[in-house]
């Protein structure tokens, strides 16, 4: 084999920080995670960490969404599905990184704020392949459901939830993605209320 360029010398190294960083932000929180401690977990310098991510505050946001779905796109069925896989990737597995980032980022603003991006990033994706003026807020609600599932599951050990298998979960969960990728039928709440109060009231006898 040839030397190694490089592009590919950089590129084993900054896989190698990210799972330093994953591992020692998952055992030991935000807060206790140096730059020079995630340095010495991948075998290389602090200074390259830095000049490849910038801040622990990026570094951190980069491991807490490292779970992206696939790239969205297609038919509201086929887009309700890929979030539907993405979800079921989630359970599979423990997801360590965006554990980390739940734990942490609640009492660390400066890193709560770059996962933040980060996670609206990947929703404005989903929106973008989303129809509807409304998409914005459906797919919203998908990412909260996605979110709660997970901390249901992995951080309060919810019963049920904590031992059901992903494909139970998902597919209790396909109808209600389905219907808010499609959006509702009727938008308006009181429709069907209203079509109700219309009819004639009964004779009493």
């Amino acid at each position: 084999m040839g030397p190694v360029s490089r592009a590919e010398q950089r590129r084993r190294t900054e896989e190698r920080i990210l799972v330093a960083a994953r591992t020692l932000f998952a055992e030991h929180g935000y807060d206790r995670t140096t730059i020079r401690a995630i340095a010495a977990e991948a075998d290389t310098d602090p200074g390259l960490v830095m000049r490849y991510f910038g801040s622990k505050e990026r570094l951190f946001a980069r491991v807490a969404v490292v779970d992206r779905p696939e790239p969205l796109g297609g038919s509201p069925e086929q887009v309700a599905e890929t979030l539907l896989a993405a979800l079921d990737a989630k359970l599979a597995a423990e997801p360590v990184g965006a554990l980390a980032a739940l734990r942490s980022m609640f009492t660390h603003p400066e890193a709560a704020r770059e996962v933040r991006e980060a996670m609206l990033a990947e929703q404005r994706q989903a929106e973008a392949a989303t129809p509807g003026e409304d998409a914005a807020l459906r797919t919203a609600l998908i990412g909260a459901l996605t979110l709660g599932t997970v901390i249901g599951r992995y951080m309060l050990d919810l019963d049920g939830l904590r031992d059901a298998s992903p494909e139970q979960i998902t597919a209790l969960l396909r109808q209600p993605f389905h219907a808010i990728v499609h959006g509702p039928p009727n938008p308006d709440p009181h429709g069907a209320q209203g079509e109700t109060d219309a009819r004639p009231t009964p004779e009493r006898g």
